[in-house]
């Protein structure tokens, strides 16, 4: 559909909020405390953080639960008996104060979920998810979405994204799908005809730092460059960057026996632990965490692109915020782009 521009007034989110809770709507959104902002179930609008660069982890589990039941099973005389889950089950859900790059993000992760096999749970999940996207009118150090093909205000992966119009101002409302219509068919009055339709000079500026393309054709012949040893000299293989990245899939199935009943689950899990390969021989083809690493940058800037033709990063400078060594994936893909091979 068309994009179609609209005026928020900025005492009017709360009035949106309302009506949506009116009209039962389970809202996930940003709060901050201690220093750290996550999402969580919002009973009332008061306390939703704004002023935030970036939320401490990802929404990615609202489609992708870090542990979620598959299904549940039973022995008995006749054999075993297994039970999927009820899609009918699943909520709907407003995801509200997501940024550009994790909203681009859930396109990403659903071409990880949809490529050699149509992952039903995952799909029905994210099908009951509307998202809220915000602009960015501020960025840090970390912040590189410039690099990795996006931008403050990138559109991709919203149903209605949000532009603060200056500090103090209005939102510019851009509505970019049926579900984002949707909304605005519930609260009408709330979304009025917009006159402007500038918002780049609110965005905040972040500045290129490499180019991604470069960095995939090096990729082609880095496999056995002595520069992922330099890398990964300190890390400790704990998987902070994985569970707090937007686009990072790997999950592990693990059962929950209680006698002759028990359930299935898919858990999250990381290319950086050192069990993560480990064959049934014990055999282990990513012995050394400096192949771990190695792996992590070749799935999202070769692989992916490769296979899916997209980037596994949307450069929101997360794991380089999160890691407990100050492990920095910007200052890595720089060095990587500027060896001579």
């Amino acid at each position: 559909m068309n994009i179609d521009k609209r005026l928020v007034r900025k005492n009017s989110l709360e009035k949106l909020f309302d009506i949506l809770k009116q009209n039962s709507k389970t809202i996930y959104a940003p709060f901050s405390k201690n220093g750290k902002t996550t999402f969580r179930n919002a009973e009332s609008f008061a306390g939703i953080s704004t002023g935030y660069i970036q939320t401490t982890e990802s929404s990615k589990d609202i489609a992708f639960p870090r542990t979620e039941k598959i299904l549940d099973y039973s022995k008995n005389k006749e054999g075993m008996s297994v039970k999927g889950i009820d899609l009918k089950d699943i909520p709907e859900v407003i995801l509200w104060g997501v940024r550009p790059c994790d909203a681009i993000g859930i396109g990403e992760l659903s071409s990880i979920f949809n490529w050699d096999y149509k992952d039903e749970i995952y799909n029905n999940r994210l099908s009951k998810v509307t998202v809220f996207g915000f602009s960015c009118n501020k960025a840090d150090e970390y912040c590189f979405c410039t690099s990795v093909g996006g931008n403050p205000g990138n559109t991709a992966g919203s149903d209605i994204l949000f532009t603060r119009l200056g500090e103090d101002g209005d939102y510019l409302a851009e509505i970019l799908t049926e579900k984002g219509q949707s909304i605005v068919n519930q609260a009408s009055a709330l979304f009025e005809k917009s006159d402007s339709t500038e918002k780049e000079k609110y965005l905040a500026e972040v500045p290129v730092r490499f180019n991604h393309e470069e960095i995939t054709t090096k990729l082609d012949k880095f496999f056995e460059s002595e520069e992922w040893i330099e890398q990964s000299l300190r890390c400790l293989g704990c998987g902070a960057c994985a569970y707090v990245c937007p686009t990072c899939a790997c999950f592990d199935i693990q059962d929950e026996a209680h006698g002759k009943k028990g359930s299935r689950l898919r858990c999250w899990d990381s290319c950086g632990f050192s069990h993560f390969t480990i064959h049934t021989s014990g055999h282990n083809p990513r012995e050394v965490q400096s192949s771990r690493w190695r792996q992590r940058i070749m799935h999202k800037f070769s692989y992916m692109p490769e296979r899916l033709s997209v980037y596994g990063c949307t450069g929101c400078g997360r794991c380089s915020r999160a890691c407990p060594v100050d492990m920095n994936i910007l200052e890595h893909l720089i060095s990587i782009q500027e060896v001579t091979i």
